[in-house]
C-alpha cells in the first residue's frame, strides 16, 4: 500500500503576509474506501478540530508569529468539501493565552476568514494555553496539539497503518485552503469543554491532515 498521501489545494502564486503550520481532525475517516465512507455518510463526520499555528507574518496590523488558535466546529451533517458542498457549523475558538488585546482580535479575524461557513457561528471564544508540537521531522503527519481540559490530538503517518475497506483514497479534502496536506492517522483526539452540544473523542481513524497555510 502506497502510505505517502499529499494532496494540494488552491494556493496562490503570490507573497503570503501569514504563514505556518496546519492541522484538522475529524470524527469521520477522510482516507478510506468508498463502501466505508459511504456506510459513515451522515452518521459521523459531523465535528471537527482546526488548528492554524503561525510561524511568520502579521494580520490586520499584528505580529502573530508564534502563537496558535484552534477551531472546534460541529455541523448538522457530515462534514464534506467545503467548496461542493458548505456546511454552515457552530464553533468554539481557542486563542493562545499570550496573544495581547489586538493580537487576540486579529487572530480570531483570521481563523473565522479561513474557516468561512464553518465557522458562522461562534458560541464561546476562550483564550488558553495552545501547545502544538510537530513530533517527527521524518513524518510530515506526526503532531500533537494540547490545551487543557479542552482538546487533544495526536495524529501520525500511514506507516504500518491498514485503512478500512481497502481500496482507499482521499475521499473528503481540507475544510480549508492547505498546502501541502498529508493525510495522516488520528491515534486520539477529542474536545472535553462544554460550549458545544456534547463532547466527543475518536481513535484510531483515518481521518486528520497535516500541513501549511499561507495567505
Amino acid at each position: 500500500m502506497t502510505i505517502a498521501t499529499t494532496l494540494i489545494t488552491g494556493w496562490r502564486a503570490k507573497a503570503a503576509t501569514i504563514s505556518g503550520d496546519y492541522l484538522e481532525v475529524r470524527t469521520c475517516n477522510v482516507y478510506a474506501g468508498t463502501c466505508f465512507v459511504n456506510g459513515e455518510m451522515g452518521l459521523t463526520g459531523k465535528e471537527g478540530i482546526l488548528v492554524w499555528s503561525v510561524r511568520h507574518g502579521a494580520w490586520q496590523g499584528q505580529n502573530l508569529a508564534g502563537l496558535n488558535a484552534v477551531a472546534v466546529v460541529c455541523a448538522e451533517d457530515t462534514l464534506e468539501d467545503q467548496k461542493l458542498r458548505p456546511r454552515a457549523g457552530k464553533a468554539v475558538l481557542i486563542v493562545d493565552e499570550r496573544a495581547n488585546a489586538g493580537q487576540k482580535a486579529a487572530l480570531i479575524d483570521f481563523v473565522r476568514t479561513q474557516g468561512g461557513s464553518l465557522l458562522s457561528q461562534i458560541v464561546e471564544t476562550k483564550s488558553a494555553r495552545v501547545n502544538v508540537v510537530r513530533d517527527d521531522p521524518a513524518d510530515p503527519a506526526s503532531a500533537t496539539v494540547k490545551v487543557s481540559g479542552l482538546v487533544e490530538i495526536s495524529t501520525m503517518g500511514l506507516s504500518g497503518k491498514t485503512t478500512p475497506c481497502g481500496h482507499a483514497e482521499v475521499y473528503y479534502p481540507p475544510l480549508t485552503e492547505v498546502k501541502e496536506a498529508c493525510v495522516g492517522f488520528t491515534d486520539y483526539a477529542a474536545y472535553k469543554g462544554a460550549g458545544l452540544k456534547g463532547q466527543w473523542e475518536i481513535t484510531s481513524v483515518f481521518a486528520a491532515f497535516v500541513g501549511k497555510f499561507a495567505r
